[in-house]
Order: structure tokens, then sequence, then C-alpha cells
């Protein structure tokens, strides 16, 4: 029987040496003799009770039981490597696994998260994107941003902020746009939710929204519909917060202050989620920075 303990150093060199199929290739690599590795593999060999390699005049071959206890070998080695690998000045290199709607994640967090790696440098962020329709338990997800009401099932969710939506247009299309009933004349650019146009001309006034033209495209995504509008297809019913960036361009304009609200951003995570100390890093992060900024758009 096998003695649980078997000498690393054998152990790599029979590994070079099975991926090179030479003692000399091997030991070059390892920076030792070829006389060293063979006498390393030799001692695996005793201490296994067979023979890994058949030493030929050119080069090595690798028999049946060297070819069983490669893969085991390399795999444990990456692991090993990936291991140490993740420890950042002592600390132990953790992934958080994010979803987020696409909308949020570019108009809002893709901006901050420079900001979160300089203070939490031990933390790997792999960042999904979606159209706010996402299986959290599927994709293996530790969080996932979405927009909605709050209440999805078997869910833990935190509210970050509300962002309400208004139309947004290009300034030449807003320079036509002087009340909510010149919005007659134009495309209106929707999702697939059909109340939100509706529920904007309620709160603007308009008790007649049946004479608007709401088109016959409809877009999953806040993104892919102001692409659309940026190319002067029509107008788009978004949330301003998450396109600053083109308004203080002036690449679009918000030709009206009414708004409406119909729903929040919220991180979520399942019930049933260990949660991990980058989780609680990342979520405390995320927080503080969500109640400045929401308290600082009003």
């Amino acid at each position: 029987m096998v003695r649980p303990f078997l000498p690393l150093n054998a152990l790599r060199a029979f590994e070079a040496s099975a991926r090179h199929l030479s003692f000399t290739k091997a030991a070059i690599e390892l920076c030792v003799t070829q006389a060293a590795v063979s006498h390393q593999v030799k001692l695996l060999e005793d201490r296994l009770g067979t023979k890994l390699f058949r030493r030929l005049p050119r080069g090595l071959r690798i028999t049946d039981e060297g070819e069983a206890l490669l893969p085991v070998l390399r795999e444990s080695f990456d692991r090993m490597a990936d291991m140490l690998n993740r420890f950042e000045g002592g600390r132990l290199r953790e992934t958080l696994h994010l979803g987020c709607v696409g909308t949020f994640a570019v108009g809002w967090l893709l901006p901050r998260l420079e900001g979160f790696r300089k203070t939490h440098p031990y933390v790997d962020i792999r960042l999904s994107t979606n159209n706010n329709r996402v299986d959290i338990a599927a994709e293996g997800l530790d969080y996932a941003i979405r927009f909605g009401d709050g209440a999805w099932h078997r869910t833990n969710a935190v509210r970050l902020f509300e962002a309400p939506l208004a139309p947004l247009c290009l300034p030449r299309i807003a320079r036509h746009l002087k009340r909510p009933e010149d919005l007659q004349a134009q495309t209106l650019l929707r999702s697939y939710r059909a109340d939100e146009w509706l529920s904007w001309f309620a709160a603007a006034g308009i008790d007649e929204p049946a004479r608007f033209n709401t088109g016959n495209i409809m877009f999953d995504s806040s993104l892919a519909m102001m692409e659309a509008a940026l190319q002067g297809v029509g107008v788009a019913l978004c949330p301003p917060l998450m396109f600053e960036r083109f308004l203080s361009s002036g690449q679009v304009e918000q030709p009206f202050a009414d708004s409406v609200s119909l729903g929040c951003y919220w991180l979520t995570r399942l019930n049933s989620h260990p949660v991990t100390p980058a989780m609680v890093d990342f979520e405390r992060w995320l927080l503080e920075d969500a109640t400045r900024f929401g308290a600082a758009s009003g």
C-alpha cells in the first residue's frame, strides 16, 4: 500500500518529464540537472512499484501507469497554483459573480468600479449584464442588480435608489417639443412594458394617450432604446439618471421635467446563498455609494 505522503519534488519531476517526454528538457524547466530529474522520477517509480516511463535512445515514452497519474497531477498542480495566486498582500483573493441589468451597469456601476477595486484589491468581480431577466441560481451569481418592485421569490432584496423615466431625444427633435401634446408628431420608442408611456402620459396630465404613436419596435433594454434615440429614430422613455453622460455632453435633451417612477434598482441575492466576505464588502460599498447618489439626485 502506498503511503499517503509522496515527495513533491519527485511528482514535479515526473509531470515536467511527461510534458516534454524528456528528462533534459524537464531539467531545463526546473533549473536542475538532468541526472537530478532522472533520479527523482526513479524514486517515484520505486515508491509506486511501477514504471512510469520507458527509456528510449531518444527521449521517453510514458507508460499506461504514467498516463493514469499525469492528469491527476496536472489538475492538482493547477489548483495549487490557482490558490497561491489568489493571495493579495497576505490576504486571500475572492471572486464575486455579479449579474446586472445593462442600463445600470453602463450608466452607473462601471464608472464607480475603479473606486471599489482600489479599496478592495483582493476581490475579483466577474460581471455579466442582462435585460433585467436573470436566474441567479442557474447562472451561479452571488448578487444580481435588477429593476423592479423588490418582490422576487426566495430572494433577499436591498433597495438602491429610484430611477424615474422621462422622454429623451436628440436636440433637433427637442426643439419641436414645447408641450407634452407635441409628442403626437413623434415616434415614441417603448420597451416591452407597455404601461410605461401610459404612466408618463398620466403624470404629464394627458388623458388621451391613444393619439400618440408608439411605433412598432419594442426594446428589451434602455441601452438599445437610447441608441435608437441617438440615431434619430424617435423619443425614448428612459431614466435620465442612467444617461447623464449623454445629457451633459448635449447629445440628447430632456424636453419635459415630468417624470414617472415605476420601480427601483435593487441588489438581490438568493436567501439560501452563503454570504462571503467579498459579498459583505461589495454590498457595504455599493449601498454607501448608492445612498450618496440617491441623496444627491434628490
